[in-house]
């Protein structure tokens, strides 16, 4: 059997100032590891030179590439336009600063190669991983949110939110192109998705550490996800979410 070829996906907003460190981090890893792997950095309609950064970056490195949103579409939408364009056999998005090491990717390929279709990285099934936490008032509104996704989707992994999740190539093939959200709200209605078409999930303990410079509100996307999570309710009492018999293709 051919060893595994892999997809990093990584959404991009406005991230001139630790994209190259990314990246060095991420195929340095690669190279140890010995992966067959490809780079997929998406910007999302950015107003500083991530792009720019990238697109010369990839001039020394064949493994990476650059996907344009049109225009800031949400994190959601830049997620699934990485993983329609991917072409590995094992697909990963991970948020750009790397808030958990991309050394803990090990994890959840290894949880993949155990029999998970999709394995996600947790910060709370082993608290003591987390390098520093986050806020208070950051951590409340987790709880909340966690509370509020299982009363409404009956999803009960303990944490939803963290932006580190691997897929098998037919769990995205299945999952991405029903995809509605596009912004904070999306990683329920991956999870969601995932339990409805039957694959199995492993939630991982993974090392994490809070960065500065976090573009969520509080209060106002708090908002704006608790409204997802009804819209994503809404789309399955309307049948809206059908599992495709034909293996997509990339875009």
């Amino acid at each position: 059997m051919e060893p595994a070829t892999y997809s990093i996906i990584l959404p991009a907003y406005n991230e001139s100032a630790r994209i190259t460190a990314t990246l060095d981090k991420i195929l340095a890893h690669a190279t140890e590891r010995g992966w067959n792997v490809e780079v997929i950095v998406v910007n999302d309609g950015s107003s500083d030179c991530t792009a720019e950064i990238v697109l010369e970056y990839a001039k020394k490195h064949a493994t990476l590439r650059l996907l344009e949103n049109p225009g800031n579409r949400g994190k959601g939408f830049s997620v699934r336009n990485g993983m329609l364009h991917a072409k590995g056999d094992v697909l990963l998005f991970s948020d750009a600063d790397l808030s958990s090491p991309i050394e803990e990717a090990d994890k959840l390929f290894a949880a993949i190669v155990e029999g998970a279709d999709i394995a996600i990285g947790s910060r709370w099934i082993d608290s003591r991983l987390q390098i520093r936490r986050q806020p208070l008032y950051r951590r409340l509104f987790g709880r909340i949110f966690n509370l509020a996704l299982r009363l409404v989707l009956g999803l009960q992994f303990k944490d939803t939110q963290c932006g580190f999740k691997a897929f098998t190539r037919r769990s995205a093939q299945a999952i991405f192109p029903q995809q509605k959200i596009e912004r904070w709200g999306f990683d329920p209605e991956l999870l969601y998705l995932a339990r409805k078409f039957g694959f199995t999930v492993s939630e991982v303990p993974v090392a994490w550490s809070h960065r500065e410079g976090t573009r969520i509100h509080p209060l106002r996307d708090g908002i704006r996800m608790f409204g997802e999570l009804l819209r994503v309710r809404w789309y399955a009492l309307k049948g809206d979410y059908v599992p495709s018999n034909v293996v997509s293709q990339p875009l």
